[in-house]
């Protein structure tokens, strides 16, 4: 479908607002609704839930190349980042988000993990000249961070729900999808159509392996009555965000892509009061506009093509 595309030898072309501003809405979306998705899905292992999320995730990947007529296996020096990526933006979040939301509500879980773009946008300003945090896109930053201390605030978590290992998991998975997402902006010439593919592989085998291990065969055996909400989850929420994710990263950055993690509690919220009664107040409607401003900040700071 896509051209191989180039990262720190040669920048791809700069992308417009309109394709940034449609693949963080989309991207976002599309991720967020794992959350409800999870709790839809029985009580199973999470161990068992990440294993089905990226073996679905990967044969619907796979059944697209193969309808291309391309190849699902690791060309040269692939199987690096597939191997890479499999583990830092599959199975490890997967597990940790997975075991997180048995233990805390789907609101502050994703409000947490949108501490990801945060440490995505410092660590690139350390790490490539061309993610520098100049004063607005620093600002950006600021107003984000801003926002997630609002909708965080102590009413997002009272007493008698929050969980402290639930919490640090959550903590755990926004680092994890961080090292990724900088990670991919490593590597200097990839088809992200193919990142996408090996993550999956490289997610699902791994996870079936620890699930097989560490929670037995019987722990798939409620698996085929939550199968509808598992195969959402694997193709809309895992498959088709990213491989959209990776284009967006190669073309835009770290920095911008990371914005989709500032989206997804916002989508998240309002699907949890939609699908799980779960409530909303003024605290997430104000802290939600506050996100979306330092998202426009950070996202449309630089070098970007008007059209």
């Amino acid at each position: 479908m896509t051209a191989a595309t180039t990262g720190a030898a040669a920048s791809p072309r700069a992308p417009t607002p309109g394709f940034v501003l449609s693949s963080l809405l989309i991207c976002s979306f599309l991720w967020a609704s794992a959350f409800p998705l999870i709790k839809l899905s029985g009580n199973l292992s999470p161990f068992v839930l990440a294993a089905m999320r990226g073996l679905i995730g990967a044969a619907s990947l796979a059944a697209w190349f193969l309808l291309q007529r391309g190849s699902i296996l690791p060309q040269g020096g692939e199987w690096r980042h597939w191997l890479f990526l499999g583990a830092f933006n599959g199975w490890l979040p997967n597990v940790l988000l997975a075991y997180a939301l048995t233990q805390i509500a789907t609101a502050p879980a994703a409000m947490i993990q949108a501490s990801s773009p945060l440490i995505v946008a410092v660590t690139a300003h350390l790490l490539f000249a061309d993610e520098r945090l100049i004063p607005r896109r620093f600002l950006g930053v600021l107003v984000g961070l801003t926002g997630m201390a609002i909708l965080i605030g102590p009413a997002a978590f009272p007493d008698s729900e929050i969980s402290t290992t639930g919490m640090i998991a959550m903590v755990a998975v926004a680092c994890s999808y961080a090292s990724a997402n900088l990670y991919v902006r490593t590597i200097k010439q990839a088809d992200p159509a193919r990142l996408a593919l090996g993550q999956q592989i490289c997610s699902g085998i791994p996870a079936t392996i620890l699930a097989l291990t560490l929670a037995g065969p019987s722990a798939f055996a409620p698996v085929p009555e939550n199968i509808a909400p598992l195969l959402a989850l694997g193709v809309m929420s895992t498959a088709l965000p990213i491989l959209l994710f990776m284009h967006l990263i190669r073309r835009a950055g770290p920095t911008r892509a990371s914005m989709v993690g500032y989206l997804a509690p916002i989508w998240a919220t309002l699907l949890a009061v939609l699908f799980l009664g779960e409530h909303i107040g003024g605290r997430e409607i104000l802290g939600g506009a506050v996100v979306l401003a330092g998202v426009a900040l950070v996202s449309f700071t630089g070098r970007l093509r008007r059209g």
